[in-house]
């Protein structure tokens, strides 16, 4: 049996030179992934915020939404690709998605976008925010006036919080292709929606849009497995230093 020993860390005993990512968005960027022994081995250099907000080594689960369902996400694999392009760098995930979230349920004002403000501006005593990871719409596909308007909202939401936390790059995920299939409506849209979800990156400034092509679900049809959401999250790292030149 392997056996980690973690340390916990406080805002104040970390050194103020980390590299911040917040993520946001439903389920699949919380990650619902099984959990492998891989999944518990620390990453040098890589570090989560906790619900109680403190830093501790990056290992699953790094979110807290829906306690009986947490799992692998992409952060970690994100992180670990950073880290490798830049060995000097220390990297702080900072986890605020909500499974099962709708885009509304993000506006500035309310709950989600609260905490994640929160979140991220007590995370910021350690370093700085160098970009927004975000992954949803499933909740928003069943609905074409939804779809429609999905745009015009998200990019409010965004407005308000590089307002609050900087002019940061964003990376928005595509939802898992496998939705197309689904024999249930409720996601009957889903194929759309993902055109609209590409189009961020057309509309919006510094945004890039991560493919989830040939990624796979957990047999729920709805969450992508555990390979594929460490796969998503090397895509989402690729794409984040094609926005960020300066990252080395």
């Amino acid at each position: 049996m392997i056996r980690f020993v973690f340390f916990v860390f406080s805002l104040a005993a970390v050194s103020q030179d980390m590299e911040l990512f917040l993520l946001i968005g439903q389920s699949n960027m919380a990650g619902r992934g099984v959990i492998e022994e891989q999944d518990r081995v620390p990453f040098p250099r890589v570090f989560t915020l906790t619900k109680e907000e403190t830093w501790v080594p990056a290992v699953e689960p790094i979110h807290f939404d829906r306690p009986d369902r947490l799992g692998t996400g992409l952060g970690r694999s994100f992180a670990r690709v950073l880290a490798d392009a830049a060995p000097g760098a220390r990297i702080g995930l900072i986890p605020a998605a909500m499974g099962g979230s709708a885009l509304d349920e993000w506006k500035p004002g309310g709950t989600l976008y609260s905490d994640a403000v929160r979140r991220a501006k007590a995370a910021l005593k350690s370093g700085r925010l160098r970009g927004i990871l975000w992954h949803q719409g499933e909740a928003d596909s069943g609905k074409l006036e939804l779809i429609r308007s999905y745009q015009e909202r998200w990019l409010a939401v965004m407005k308000s919080l590089r307002s609050e936390l900087g002019d940061v790059p964003i990376v928005v995920g595509e939802l898992g292709q496998f939705l197309y299939g689904r024999e249930k409506n409720d996601y009957a849209m889903a194929r759309m929606m993902n055109e609209q979800l590409a189009m961020l990156a057309v509309n919006g400034s510094r945004v890039a849009f991560v493919s989830s092509g040939g990624l796979t679900h957990k047999g729920d049809v709805l969450h992508f497995d555990s390979p594929s959401l460490r796969e998503f999250g090397r895509r989402y790292a690729l794409a984040f230093m094609g926005l960020d030149a300066e990252w080395k």
